[in-house]
């Protein structure tokens, strides 16, 4: 029996098997080619019998193992028809071992091995042997044979792919090919149609246009491209094409896979790789190697899946013994050279992150799949021998979305199976409904391997399993035993898995099995997943994931799974319902729950915030599952602005992008930026309505692209910019561009910036322009274009009207427009007509601006540019800076200015203009009358004129401009309107062009600022100078600074003062060379003839018109020797006053000094002399101290820390008060004696500061000792002198003897404050003394108290933070015996607050005196005590043992036996110690109390108790005084108890205590009976409307009532009706608060009615009740006569009622006080009339005021001289306000406080204020918190000004020492 015979079972089975193969010998061969990929067919198939060759190939089959046999028999029994019965034989086989005999085996052996490859032959193990040259060629062209034949048996069939039958053939179609990489130069000769590395975006590079053998450049190229886009197919291709002998420059072709390479087991060297693993040669592998070494520039080594490499590449790698390596370094090193030098490497991959070990200038070729072309072909080429082709190609061009998909190769090819199936059965028009996506294509597929219908699903679950085990595992290569036979034999059967050889290491080889391709076994694994009971839902879920697109080395195990949540995605979808029914064999609900795992996964992943490459997944994920739910919730979730950076986008990625887009509302912006990007990519926005913002920012976008993305704009209705930037498109791209931009009339914004491109493209997309209506910005920028070109776009600038600024910088061009109203569409439908009327009014207003800037425009282009510009619009700027104009350029552009109406700025900076050209220049601008500033400067090549705006335009605008500029520097400012500006700086002007130059300027009418800094006038050309400057008419400013004078020309210029009228100030810094001569306005204006009508608002009212004109003469940084200061007084003699002389110098010697002080007589107008950062000796205080003799008319002296000086002068010889200061003058004991002999001399010295110098206790002592020969009057500052203690006590020893002191200060601690005031002779002998912090010990408190017992004029001393403890305080009461009379004595100690009651009325009773009032506030820690020390004749000892025997309460009692007011405030009541006790004691002995005091303090009830027991008793008590106290309910109704018998009260105050009903109930009870009263005071006591009406009831006997205090009491409008009622009939009453209550307009109109009748009411607060306009105008009716205040603020009030109490205020003689603040006041406020003669405080805080309302404000001010303090803040007040109250504010003398917080007062409202304080030297501060003033302008006005206030918290002023 043969073995088959054997192996089968019966002869007659074997028989029959062999017959049945030898008809089918092409399914055989196909079928051996599969399960022996890696066994030479060609013996077997050589076999003549047909019988003998099935046999030799079945023993082939059966050597390979059970496994291979088994999957073989599977596939016979389901391809072949073979009988039931047969086959049930053929199936029984499975499993049996091997039964052929050992001899069998050894007669195969042979011919098998005849059949395989030989085995692998070592190329490193044999010794090289000696040939001749021929026959080593010999050897290496057999072995190229060998190469092609084995490439041409590998490559030579296409693989089958599912569903295709082995022999079908199909043309090969080249994907798009794209470089990315302008590093390799490809074959000139084609040029950029065949791959031109400038052309990047060439879509013709055919496959020979990969390599450019000519060329230099790398030789390394890598293909990226997404997975199915064909690199493996083009690999393979290239290796078809090299068998064809296409490819000839390549000799040997190499092809490997990095999924094998992965496999190997151990590092191999070079020889082994391209010998052991792909083929070996017949003999002499050394000689081939050495053969390939030496012709490597013609080898190509092919790598493909350089992504699927997983082992990291590293430059510090080991190599192995023998110099083997891992295959990626191996890989590494071709690529560098290393290896094989010179050779070509070609590698593919999914784009990312590539290794490390490719170099850098290796070429990328980006694949990007099938363009619709290209489709049709593939189509055309899949269906040629088909008679559906036309069909086929109707259904594609009719579904765009099966198109889309169509754009992968490898999906088309699916598409075509599923085609030719649906259209076999089906009628046309099926596609759209059954392939809408990758994943139910994948699923049709699937269908077709089932014609009848029966859907294996058990085999397509298993093969599941094996590809989702594959991908969690990380392999896509199976062996047989890793896939069941049966399930192999399905795979082979229907194509979905192929086969080939796998080499594990050198000279061994296995066969290995894939799916076809990667996307397919993802499709399966997700099949498995949905369909498989199995896996669980969370397993389902997990996998649903928004993968990277990068791909990471640093992982050992690839990722795999791309596409598998697509898959996920698409079968969720409904239409996949049956089919996973069918799968899974389970009911509809358990399919439907796998699907909501699914979807809800997808809504989470949808509201989170994605980067732009899972954004594009998450489209395709949504796009699959057909939910519109979810695509709409995708769509909102999107950010308003989607980056997509440095990741590569196809066609369907964006066609994905835009479906998502379509279910979104609102607009979106797209960008793009370093993207790859398919050429014809942006067709998938057609029709893209919600994209507003689209741009492209990328080298790899050309014209293919630029031709795509034309004919998608059009279609986007509601872009608005567009942007293309830093691509390769060329005029080919442009010129499709320009044709699309017209029908995109939306467009508001275009950027083409960084295109390279060139003149006649830029000026056809200008063109475009006028046809562009709502385009504002056009941006061309980094292009290439000529002089000629800019002068055509100056043209176009000039023709089109809603062009405002062309600018052109170098390679920068860009257009800003203002786009027409309306509409494009109703724009684009008006008439004829109508479109020139709007032309001509809109070139009537525009404005155009011209920046021109390095354009290498010339002379002779400006005769023509000004030609083009004067047939435009008005300029408001032309530019032309960095150009070859030269001198004729500049004067022919200036000659013409006056034409051009330029309105702003023409700038010819850096034109090549020379000293002569400037000459020209100011001559040619005479006639110019719209010239405002001239700029020239030549070092700095500036020239610059600037222009004035017409009249209509410029009100308002310059003068803030001009002074905000000025406010930084004070040396420079810009002109008002109406002067010209002319600064000639830095040109090189020498004497000899002094009178060229002023003739020329002498034209200049309006010439007001005139700057010749940094030229080389010197000396003589100054003195020139001040001699031409009549002939230049009256300045405003001269600056000669950086002229290189020296003083001596500085008398010519100081002489200017007095010789020009309009010269008001000099001001000159030698050693920084600053020089600049100012002059007033006035002075100027009356040197004109008239008013100047540039003086700024309220100018001319703040005060200057009413003076003489002050000059000032400043000269710093020199040196000031005798005979200079006696030249420049002498000069300065003429000039007309008032005079400012300020002198700043290093030193000034005391000889000059004198000198100086005996000139000063000689100048009768000096109004002041500083000498500033001027070093002075320390004998200058006596000097200066001696000027007052010198010098009757100086009235004031200041020196500080001898070096600055002021001394001001009085300006006639009347008399006066003169005041000197000496503050930090290191004056000490040496000095004083001098310095009181000359201060002696001063008639009147009214102060004296001395603070800050050495005079210590001695020093002190002297001048007390030599006070009474000076004849001080005022005060004397003593501050920071370092007194001690004992200079204190020295103090207080000599307060009898000295002059009548009035107040005395002193402060030892960190103030160090020493102040002492005296008294003039007809004021009342009465000191005061304030000692604080001066550390008294026990030792001094008897020297102390003798010192204040011997000041007779005593009355008042204050000892704070003295370290007096209670025991120091208890001895000085007892040691202090002043003459008769009271003393009122504070102490301030830490202790006082926690010492209690009772210690401190201990320490009180033990006074010397009678105690006549007392105060305590534990709080405030303070001690107030009043004694009266009568006349006694017991002797001290005898008092002193009378109170040491008597006990306690004795003593309190006989001590405040004439205790007329205690004041309780903030004490602790609480515990029952012997403080209520003690209180109880004193309030039952005194007799004489009138007031009592029990304020903010926590009381207990048995206190309480302890005090209404002790007030009950004090039968004369005047005033009480419970408020804010905590009592219980028991305490308060003892308070009330007491009350009912005090009917002497004149003064009560119970607020803010918890009143309930029946308690109100007893005070009005006692109320009634308080016939006197005068002051009632119960706010916050929740009274209500029914306790008002029976307090209204009480209050009838209360008929001396002149104060009721009722606030925060919640009275509504029935309450205050009880009170209009009862209020006529109290005729004392002079002040009523209401505030804070609920009345309303009822209640609000009773009052109104009943308050006129109150005759004698003075003050009337009624605020924060909603009263209303009503009782605004009843009360305006009948105002008190005697209103001094009157408070409605948040009234409720509005203009009328507002108008109607300003007119009744009008003239009111006693109003001191009107708050109307929080009331809505706009317009409602006229101004005063009469005016208010004692009003003292306005507060119209946020009463919405304006401008127009300020003015008459402003202007009642002034009627009202008594006013302190304006509060305006939280209004509308802007810089017209300002104005306006910096007119008034120096006529209001008394003003202090002025609250301008959050208006709208910019800087130059600011400096108006600071102008107008200035003239104001009583106002204290003006506070500008939160108005638009820039920090740093705020900063600097604060500077000049310190009064201006623009910080957060309110700096409150302190008041003036002694007040």
């Amino acid at each position: 029996m043969d073995p088959i015979s054997l192996q089968l079972g019966t002869r007659n089975l074997c028989s029959w098997l062999m017959k049945l193969l030898s008809t089918q010998p092409e399914w055989l061969s196909t079928k051996m080619k599969f399960f022996l990929p890696n066994v030479d067919l060609g013996s077997s198939e050589e076999a003549p019998d047909p019988e003998q060759r099935v046999i030799l190939q079945l023993r082939m089959l059966h050597t390979q193992g059970p496994a291979t046999w088994q999957s073989f028999i599977h596939c016979v029994c389901m391809e072949l028809e073979v009988p039931l019965d047969l086959e049930v034989l053929l199936m029984s086989t499975w499993g049996q071992e091997d039964e052929l005999g050992v001899d069998e085996r050894h007669r195969l052996g042979p011919q098998l091995q005849h059949g395989l490859k030989r085995p692998p032959q070592s190329c490193g193990s044999s010794p090289r042997q000696k040939r001749c040259r021929k026959q080593q060629l010999e050897l290496a062209r057999k072995y190229l044979q060998l190469l092609r034949a084995s490439a041409r048996r590998q490559c030579g069939d296409g693989l089958p792919r599912p569903g295709q039958t082995p022999t079908a053939q199909q043309a090969y179609v080249p994907p798009i090919l794209q470089w990315s990489r302008t590093t390799a130069p490809l074959d000139t000769r084609e040029g950029a149609i065949v791959g031109n590395p400038k052309a990047e975006d060439s879509t013709n590079i055919s496959i020979q246009d990969l390599f450019n053998f000519k060329a230099k450049g790398p030789q390394v190229t890598v293909l990226l491209g997404k997975a199915g886009m064909g690199k493996t197919t083009l690999a393979r291709q290239l290796c078809r094409k090299w068998a064809d002998g296409q490819l000839d420059h390549f000799q040997a072709l190499f092809l490997f896979e990095f999924r094998q390479l992965n496999l190997l087991t151990s590092f191999l060297t070079l020889p082994q790789l391209l010998f052991d693993l792909y083929l070996s040669p017949e003999s002499g592998p050394d000689v081939v190697f050495q053969y390939l070494k030496e012709n490597a520039n013609r080898v190509l080594l092919i790598f493909d899946g350089l992504d699927e490499a997983v082992h990291p590449c590293s430059s510090k790698e080991t190599v192995a013994a023998g110099g083997s390596s891992p295959a990626l370094t191996l890989f590494s090193d071709l690529c560098h050279g290393t290896l094989l030098p010179g050779c070509w490497v070609m590698a593919t991959s999914r784009p990312g992150k590539l290794p490390a070990c490719l170099p850098t200038e290796a070429a990328m070729v980006h694949m990007w799949g099938f363009d619709g072309l290209r489709v049709e072909e593939y189509v055309s080429h899949f269906f040629s021998e088909h008679p559906a082709q036309e069909v086929a190609l109707a259904e594609l061009r009719g579904n765009g979305h099966l198109q889309s998909m169509c754009a992968v190769p490898a999906l088309c090819q699916v598409a075509c199976l599923c085609l030719r199936h649906l259209l076999s059965g089906n009628p046309p028009g099926q596609s759209a409904a059954l392939l809408p996506t990758v994943t139910q294509l994948y699923m049709q597929m699937v269908l077709t391997l089932s014609p009848h219908g029966s859907l294996p699903a058990k085999s397509l679950l298993g093969l599941g399993e094996v590809a989702l085990r594959g991908l969690e595992t990380g392999k896509v290569i199976f062996y047989a035993g890793d896939i069941p036979p049966a399930i192999m034999a399905f795979g082979a059967t229907h194509s979905l898995l192929t086969s080939f050889c796998v080499h594990t290491n050198p000279g061994h080889q296995v066969t290995g099995y894939a799916f076809t391709h990667l996307t397919l076994q993802e499709f399966f694994a997700a099949l498995h997943l949905m369909a498989s009971p199995t896996v669980d839902k969370d397993t389902l879920a997990g996998h649903v994931t928004l993968n990277s697109h990068w791909v990471l080395r640093t992982k050992a195990r690839l990722n795999l799974s791309d596409h598998l949540p697509t898959f996920l995605a698409g079968l969720a979808s409904r239409t996949c319902h049956p089919f996973l029914k069918h799968m899974a064999q389970r009911n509809e609900d358990w399919v439907g729950a796998r699907q909501a795992t699914v979807i809800q996964v997808l809504r989470k992943l949808a509201t989170r915030k994605l980067t732009g490459p899972k954004v594009v997944e998450m489209c395709h994920y949504v796009a699959e599952t057909q939910e519109a739910e979810l695509a709409g919730l995708t769509a909102q979730s999107l950010p308003d602005q989607l980056p997509f950076h440095n990741f590569p986008l196809t066609y369907r990625d964006l066609a994905a992008l835009t479906n998502i887009l379509e279910h979104r509302a609102a607009p979106i912006h797209l960008d793009f930026e370093g993207c790859s990007l398919e050429p014809h990519c942006p067709e998938a926005l057609i029709g893209c309505g919600q994209v507003e913002t689209l741009s492209f920012k990328s080298r790899r976008c050309g014209d293919a692209f630029a031709e795509a993305l034309s004919r998608s704009l059009p279609t986007m209705g509601n872009l608005k910019r567009l942007g293309l930037a830093g691509s390769k498109t060329t005029a080919r791209g442009i010129g499709h561009l320009v044709q699309a931009l017209p029908l995109c009339p939306q467009l508001e914004e275009v950027s083409f910036q960084d295109n390279q491109l060139k003149d006649q493209e830029v000026l056809s997309i200008a063109e475009v322009l006028p046809r562009l209506l709502r385009l504002r910005k056009l941006d061309l920028s980094r292009s290439s274009f000529s002089t000629a070109t800019v002068l055509s776009l100056v043209k176009v600038a000039v023709m089109c009207p809603t062009v405002r600024v062309l600018q052109v910088r170098e390679t920068d061009l860009i257009f800003l427009l203002s786009p027409l109203e309306g509409t494009a569409a109703e724009l684009q439908r008006t008439s004829d007509l109508q479109e020139k009327d709007r032309q001509r009014k809109e070139t009537e207003d525009r404005r155009l601006a011209l920046r021109l800037q390095k354009c290498q425009l010339r002379v002779h282009n400006v005769e023509v540019f000004i030609a083009l510009l004067l047939e435009g619009p008005p300029l408001e700027e032309v530019d032309l800076s960095g150009n070859q104009l030269e001198d004729e350029g500049c004067r022919l552009l200036t000659e013409a200015a006056s034409q051009l109406h330029i309105t702003r700025k023409l700038d010819l900076s850096d034109s090549g203009l020379s000293v002569d050209g400037v000459s020209c220049v100011l001559s040619t601008l005479s006639t110019c009358q719209t010239l405002e500033t001239l700029h020239i400067s030549l070092l700095h090549r500036t020239a610059v004129l600037t222009f004035t705006q017409e009249p209509k335009e410029q009100e308002g605008t310059r003068e803030r401009a001009a002074f905000l500029d000025s406010l930084m520097s004070p040396l420079s400012c810009e002109p008002p309107l109406g002067s010209r500006w002319i600064r000639l700086t830095h040109c090189g002007f020498q004497t000899k062009h002094l009178e060229q130059l002023c003739k020329a300027l002498g034209g200049n009418r309006h010439l007001g600022h005139l700057d010749f800094s940094g030229n080389s006038l010197g000396d003589e050309g100054v003195t020139l100078l001040a001699q031409l400057l009549p002939g230049l008419g009256p300045l405003q400013s001269l600056n000669l600074s950086e002229n290189g004078i020296s003083l001596s020309a500085v008398s010519s210029l100081s002489q200017c003062l007095s010789t020009l009228q309009w010269a008001s100030r000099l001001d000159v810094s030698l050693e920084s060379q600053q020089i600049l001569l100012q002059g007033d306005r006035r002075g100027r204006e009356a040197s004109m003839g008239g008013s100047s009508p540039e003086c700024p608002v309220g100018a001319q009212s703040l005060g200057f018109g009413e003076r003489s004109i002050r000059r000032s003469f400043c000269l710093k940084e020199c040196q000031l020797e005798p005979l200079s200061l006696i030249s420049l007084c002498a000069t300065l003699e003429q000039c007309p006053g008032p005079l400012e002389v300020q002198l700043s110098c290093k030193n000034l010697s005391d000889q000059s000094l004198e000198t100086l002080l005996y000139c000063l007589p000689r100048l009768p107008q000096l109004r002041l002399l500083q000498l500033s950062q001027t070093g002075l000796s320390p004998r200058s205080p006596l000097l200066l101290a001696d000027v007052f003799s010198q010098c009757p008319r100086v009235h004031k002296v200041d020196l500080r820390s001898l070096s600055h000086a002021a001394l001001h002068f009085r300006p006639g010889e009347e008399k006066g008060g003169v005041c000197c200061g000496f503050r930090s003058c290191g004056l000490s004991l040496e000095h004083v004696e001098p310095l009181c002999c000359l201060l002696s001399k001063c008639g009147d010295l009214s102060q004296l500061d001395l603070s800050a110098n050495l005079l210590g206790d001695d020093g002190l002592r002297c001048l007390l000792e030599h006070l009474p020969q000076v004849p001080l009057s005022g005060s004397l500052d003593l501050s920071h002198n370092g007194v001690s203690r004992e200079g204190v006590l020295q103090l207080l020893e000599t307060l009898p003897a000295r002059p009548p002191v009035r107040e005395a200060s002193v402060n030892l601690g960190s103030t160090q404050d020493f102040w002492i005031h005296f008294s003039k002779q007809e004021e009342t002998k009465q000191t005061t003394l304030r000692l604080s912090e001066c550390s008294f010990g026990p030792e001094h408190v008897p020297r102390l108290a003798t010192s204040l017992s011997q000041a007779h004029q005593l009355t008042d001393v204050t000892l704070s933070r003295c370290c007096l403890d209670l025991k120091q305080l208890t001895l000085l009461l007892r040691l202090l015996r002043p003459p008769a009379g009271l003393l009122h004595l504070r102490v301030e100690e830490p202790w006082v607050g926690s010492a209690g009651l009772p210690a401190l009325l201990e320490a009180c009773a033990r006074a010397s005196g009678l105690v006549t009032a007392l105060c305590i506030s534990e709080t405030q820690q303070q001690l107030c005590v009043q004694l009266d020390f009568p006349r006694r004749e017991e002797k001290p000892e005898a008092v002193a043992s009378r109170l040491a025997h008597s006990d306690l309460v004795r003593q309190l009692i006989e001590t405040c036996a004439r205790l007329r007011r205690l004041s309780l405030s903030q004490v602790n009541l609480r515990d029952t110690s012997n403080g209520s006790s003690l209180l109880q004691s004193l309030l039952l002995s005194v007799s004489e109390l009138r007031s009592f005091r029990l304020t903010s303090s926590c009381v207990s009830p048995e206190s309480l108790d302890h005090l209404a027991s002790g007030l009950g008793h004090c039968h004369h008590l005047e005033e009480l005084h419970f408020s804010g106290n905590w009592l219980s309910e028991e305490g308060t109704w003892a308070l009330m108890g007491a009350l009912q018998g005090m009917c002497r009260l004149k003064r009560l105050d119970l607020s803010h205590l918890l009143l309930g009903d029946s308690m109100l109930d007893k005070l009005t009870q006692g109320l009634s009976h308080m016939t006197l009263l005068q002051s009632l005071r119960l706010s916050g006591n929740s009274i209500g409307d029914v306790g008002c009406c029976h307090l209204s009831e009480a209050l009838r006997a209360a008929t001396s009532l002149e104060e009721l205090g009722l606030s925060h009491n919640g009275i509504g409008d029935a309450g205050a009706q009880h009170l209009a009622t009862i209020l006529p009939k109290l005729p004392e009453l002079r002040k009523i608060d209401l505030s804070a209550n609920g009345i309303g307009l009822a209640g609000g109109a009773q009052l109104a009615e009943s308050l006129p009748l109150c005759r004698k009411l003075e003050e009337l607060v009624l605020g924060c009740n909603a009263m209303g306009d009503p009782p605004a105008r009843g009360l305006a009716r009948g105002l008190p006569q005697h209103l001094r205040v009157l408070h409605l603020p948040s009234s409720h009030l509005g203009p009328e009622g507002a108008l109607s109490l300003c007119r009744a205020l009008d003239g009111c003689p006693c109003v001191e006080e009107i708050s109307l603040a929080e009331n809505s006041l706009a317009k409602g406020l006229p101004r005063f009339c009469k005016g208010l003669p004692k009003l003292q405080r306005l507060d119209l805080v946020s009463c919405d005021l304006d401008n127009q309302a300020a003015k008459g404000l402003a202007a009642s001010f002034t009627l009202c001289p008594a006013l302190e303090e304006i509060l305006l803040s939280w209004n509308l007040l802007g810089d017209e306000a300002a104005a306006a109250l910096a007119q008034v504010l120096p006529r209001m003398g008394r003003l202090k406080r002025v609250d301008l917080e959050k208006n709208q007062i910019t800087a130059y409202g600011a400096w108006l204020l600071a102008e107008g304080l200035a003239q104001g030297p009583g106002i204290q501060v003006i506070r500008l918190w939160n108005n638009p003033v820039p920090a740093d302008v705020a900063q600097h006005l604060q500077s000049q000004e310190p009064r201006l206030d623009f910080t957060f918290f309110d700096k409150q002023p302190q008041a003036p020492r002694g007040t």
